[in-house]
């Protein structure tokens, strides 16, 4: 649980920006309620069954529906919906409903909540709303709930300016139970004391017997956000806002800072809810196939009814414009796995218009991706190719997440003494594009990308909709306008076509003659965390001055009160729930046909992709000598990026762009379903496009196979670069992942070959290299894996499209594969007979960060084994029913669990956790807890429901079979898993825990993070993480 604002691509602002990420920026995302720990992308339009009409519902302007009145309705052909805005007569509330047939139903209600300081408040207030309700007084009705749904998506955020709770899922009945919780929780929450102070902030001592003992700060935000602030990206991108708009809202951290959060009272947490969470403050959303009649009549039975309209003072005004530029230098904390010489981030960041017009917003889109995306961008060549920084800066590009957009360029990992030359070399580079413009092929490319965005199809439409949409929605905007792609787009190019000059008048708009930017430099700081650490000490010192004993016992019996609290069972018999008897009996079959050209396999799926051919495959690395092992990642990282054919790097790029969704290649090692030893190793393979763009999509693929260029060393130290600067930079924020990684690379070969890809071994293994004056040997190795995996590999491929597509589709592919070679005797299931586990190992890995991710990997069987299944329900149990409580709840960590992975393995895990040691003690304690079956049948059914939100997710058209291709696991095997799960015992589950579990001696641990002074005496080998010894199996 707990929150995280994560460093990525922020909720961009318009439908647009969802897909085409022409919006893209590095900079900041919500705070979420809980971490889903994977990677995602903003998703487009879901699976493509005909929509309904969507002129069905008769939606006239000032038509009453119930307490609402239509505001607009408008039928959107090219998104297949009808939205309908309406707006409540009582209380002003407002209600986008977006009517599409799509059986995976969203709703949410989102709040304007503009904090005035740093004190976190709108974030804790987000968390303790879910702590219990008038109608669901149970302490924690959110994480029960997740265990009582078949929700496809639940959660909650708090942005910048705004706080929203959204859900969706497949499952009417579970709608309707969502929306009871959600709603009353959000509107009626009880907002008890002892709920602020664990999920806040609170002073308790440690010694909980000794009323003298000493103070410390404890809380779930509080312990979140002093991991947040130990990375040095996450502080850069955080103050670019503070520095550029530092009058209101956005000067402040809406997600607190440390040393502001123990300022926050429960009183003034109830004022903020008092004064926001009000219908007038409110923006319902509700999308899918459901009637919107049956949400309003709700939403005014339950909620509405019971207040007035109140005029409520969340506006966030504009920021007034400078006059004049600034420049600010901050501290921020040392990276010690970046160059020591090379760890200086400089930018520039600009103030750019409101984000409310949706025309406004394309454009500054349009000019952000020109600017910065891709090697053809102006910045690219001026500042990447310069060799002097490893990657852009955080923030780099627009970020519309907010009302004013916010364009930021600039470098990390450089020299103190180069950051006057950038800064002249971002001006030089606006100054020059004014006068030269952009490639008007480059401009087509951008509408391609949308054009290929409103038929590629995801399963998450409407939610990422109400993303995309809700930083103009929540400024008052009209969101339909920000919905009409095709309208904007024509208007777009109306202007282009009225004036040759037109983007380039935008570039001197908003950067040239833009008086409000600033310049900020962050310096590294070896003292930077010692001084959080005294700073934090001299708060608590002017906290605790004075406090008598009269407060200390009232301290102490606080403390025991929410320990009491926390060791209650919870009568969750109010909340409601779904059955085992709401689960599907089956999913449905994917129509896969499975061919051979010439030696080749081809799986081909037939379905309703829209008009987009979804082509996958699978080189195999077998034969690839084992020195150039190392190297496949990067090989894939560059593989599309370098030229080929006619091609240079930038032609490529934007033909790639012109023709396709993407070329991707990434690494690839995973076990069977069958097996724990056996497994494939290989580069795969991903690409999409339009249909008529087929054989343009396999003429890119030929080039790349049949003439790679690889000689340009310009650009390959640039992705070199890029990649290591990358990787380092995720550690902070995926600590959990490397550890999980770590341990399983010492219990499975092929998490063993992961490990050396994409986990801590490989950081460590590209520092170096992009270090290093000298580049050609490292390219050569390029050149060898090339000639092995793209002259003399072993491919099996995919193809997803409609059936009429199919036979051309199939065509195209025969043609790329007659002109590449093909080695027929490489195999795709290996195994390593010289692999030897390393059971019992623990490691301390040591890193200045202000918290710890621990984990604990055991070896079970694999997916066909009779057990897997009660083990994969029993992840979900000692999760939500043991862990849960004890790792988030009693140790105050963001996050933490048990989950199978699919390789055979069972893996305990802690996410920004202010425990170290203390985690591997509740682990324990859960083995032992479940071996003692401490637990009842209703239990064991919730686990069930909470797999099952996972194994019977919506899979997109693009998707469909991909299962079977990566894993070999086809839909009869997999109707076999379901069955075993539903089948699961309370006795399978105590019987499975005492065999696979209850000797930790068959256990890897692996604690990444602050070093703890305790770990060599207990047993632990402590290995600084960057060094040597960190990257030996």
């Amino acid at each position: 649980m707990s929150v995280m604002r994560m460093l990525g691509r922020a909720p961009a602002s318009s439908i647009l920006q969802c897909r085409t990420q022409i919006f893209s920026s590095l900079n900041q995302r919500p705070y979420v309620l809980f971490p889903s720990h994977h990677s995602s992308q903003i998703p487009s339009p879901p699976a493509a069954k005909p929509a309904a009409d969507p002129l069905q519902h008769d939606y006239p302007v000032d038509r009453r529906i119930g307490g609402f009145t239509v505001l607009r309705s408008q039928s959107i052909p090219e998104l297949a919906l009808t939205a309908v805005h309406l707006e409540h007569s009582a209380t002003g509330a407002q209600h986008l409903h977006l009517a599409r047939a799509d059986r995976n139903n969203v709703f949410a209600v989102a709040f304007r909540t503009p904090p005035r300081d740093s004190t976190g408040v709108a974030h804790i207030l987000e968390h303790t709303v879910l702590c219990g309700s008038r109608r669901f007084p149970v302490r924690d009705p959110f994480f029960n709930m997740l265990n009582r749904s078949l929700s496809t998506f639940m959660n909650a955020l708090t942005s910048s300016d705004w706080t929203m709770y959204p859900f969706s899922t497949l499952n009417r009945k579970d709608f309707q139970n969502l929306l009871s919780v959600y709603m009353d929780a959000a509107f009626f929450p009880n907002l008890r004391n002892v709920d602020f102070r664990q999920e806040g902030i609170r002073l308790e001592p440690a010694d909980l017997t000794d009323p003298a003992s000493a103070l410390a700060f404890k809380g779930v935000v509080f312990n979140e956000m002093k991991g947040v602030f130990s990375n040095a990206e996450n502080v850069y991108a955080r103050r670019i806002h503070n520095y550029l708009l530092p009058s209101g809202t956005y000067g402040v951290e809406s997600g607190g800072d440390p040393l502001d959060i123990p300022s926050l009272t429960w009183e003034q947490l109830r004022s903020f809810h008092k004064a926001y969470y009000h219908p007038s403050n409110a923006r319902f959303y509700s999308y899918g196939d459901m009637p919107l009649e049956g949400h309003l009549d709700f939403l005014e039975t339950t909620v509405l009814k019971h207040f007035h309209k109140e005029p409520i003072d969340s506006q966030v005004k504009p920021e007034p414009r400078w006059t004049q530029p600034r420049e600010f230098t901050i501290a921020g904390p040392v990276n010690p796995l970046a160059p020591a010489d090379k760890q200086v981030t400089v930018s520039v960041s600009y103030l750019w218009p409101e984000v409310l017009n949706a025309l406004d917003n394309f454009c500054m889109g349009v000019v952000a991706k020109l600017l910065v995306s891709g090697p053809k961008a102006p910045f690219y060549a001026a500042l990447l190719q310069s060799g002097l920084g490893s990657d852009y800066s955080p923030g780099t590009g627009l970020d519309n997440s907010i009302r004013e957009g916010v364009f930021s360029v600039g470098l990390k990992n450089v020299a103190e003494q180069d950051t006057q030359q950038i800064v002249s070399t971002i001006r030089a580079t606006i100054d020059h594009v004014v006068k030269t413009g952009f490639d008007a092929e480059r401009v087509e490319a951008i509408i391609h990308e949308v054009e290929l965005y409103l038929r590629h199809q995801t399963t998450s439409f409407g939610l990422h909709t109400l993303f995309g949409l809700m930083s103009s929605w929540n400024h008052d905007a009209d969101p339909i306008q920000h919905l009409q792609v095709n309208q904007i787009v024509d208007q777009f190019r109306q202007a282009m076509s009225n004036d040759p000059e037109f983007l380039q008048k935008k570039v001197k708009e908003y950067l040239l003659d833009n008086a409000h930017n600033v310049t900020l430099v962050m310096k590294p700081d070896t003292a930077y965390e010692e001084q959080l650490k005294e700073k934090e000490s001299q708060l608590l010192a002017e906290k605790t001055a004075g406090i008598d004993a009269a407060t200390r016992q009232r301290l102490l019996e606080e403390a025991r009160e929410l320990e009491e609290e926390q060791n209650k069972k919870p009568d969750v018999s109010v909340l409601p729930t779904l059955k085992i008897s709401d689960i599907e009996s089956s999913l449905p079959r994917v129509n896969i046909k499975e061919i051979n050209y010439e030696n080749t396999p081809i799986m081909c799926v037939s379905a309703p992709t829209n008009g987009v051919t979804y082509f996958r495959s699978l080189i195999s690395t077998e034969a690839l000598h084992e020195e150039l092992r190392p190297y496949v990642p990067l090989f894939c990282q560059i593989a599309t990026k370098m030229g080929a054919g006619e091609m240079d790097y930038r032609q490529l790029s934007q033909a790639i762009e012109l023709k396709t969704g993407g070329l991707a290649v990434s690494e690839h090692a995973s076990h069977l379903f069958s097996s724990t030893d056996k497994y494939e190793q290989g580069v795969l393979l991903g690409s999409f496009c339009l249909d008529r763009n087929i054989g343009a999509m396999f003429g890119l693929w030929k080039d790349i196979f049949n003439r790679i260029r690889l000689q340009d060393l310009q650009q390959f130290a640039v992705l070199l670069k890029q990649m290591s600067a990358d990787m380092i930079a995720s550690l902070a924020d995926s600590g959990h992942s490397y550890a999980m990684s770590y341990s399983a690379s010492q219990l499975r070969p092929a998490a063993r070959l992961r490990e050396e890809w994409s986990g801590l071994q490989q950081i460590n293994f590209l520092r170096p290299l992009a270090e290093a004056g000298d580049l050609r040997p490292t390219l050569d190795k390029m050149r060898l894996i090339a000639k092995h995996l793209l002259t003399n590999g072993r491919m099996r491929c995919s193809l997803n499209t409609t059936p009429a597509t199919m036979k051309g589709a199939l065509d195209e592919l025969g043609e790329f594969l007659s002109a590449v070679e093909d080695n027929y005797e490489l195999q795709h299931v290996v195994s390593d007979p010289g692999f030897q586990k390393r059971s019992g190992q623990r490691t301390h890995l040591t890193f200045p960060f202000a918290v710890h991710y621990a984990s604990r990997c055991f070896p079970v069987p694999a997916f066909v084994h009779a057990d897997y299944a009660a083990l994969r329900v029993l992840g979900r149990l000692l999760s939500a029913k043991f862990l849960h409580k004890e790792i988030r709840e009693k140790g105050g960590a963001y996050g933490g669990g048990a989950r199978l992975a699919q390789d055979g393995l069972f893996n305990f895990y802690s996410y920004r956790d202010p425990k170290s040691l203390e985690t591997f003690e509740a682990f324990e304690r859960s083995v032992e807890w479940a071996m003692n079956g401490s637990f009842g049948t209703q239990d064991v059914d919730e686990a069930k429901l909470s797999v099952f939100q996972e194994v019977d997710k919506p899979v997109s058209p693009g998707d469909e079979g991909r299962r079977q291709f990566i894993y070999a696991v086809d839909d009869d095997l997999y109707q076999r898993h379901r069955e075993q799960l539903l089948a699961v015992t309370k006795e399978q589950l105590v019987e499975v825990t005492g065999k696979y579990l209850a000797d930790g001696e068959k256990a890897v641990s692996t604690l990444l993070g602050a070093a703890d002074a305790e770990a060599a005496g207990r047993g632990w080998t402590v290995v600084a993480g960057g060094e040597e010894g960190a990257e030996k199996m």
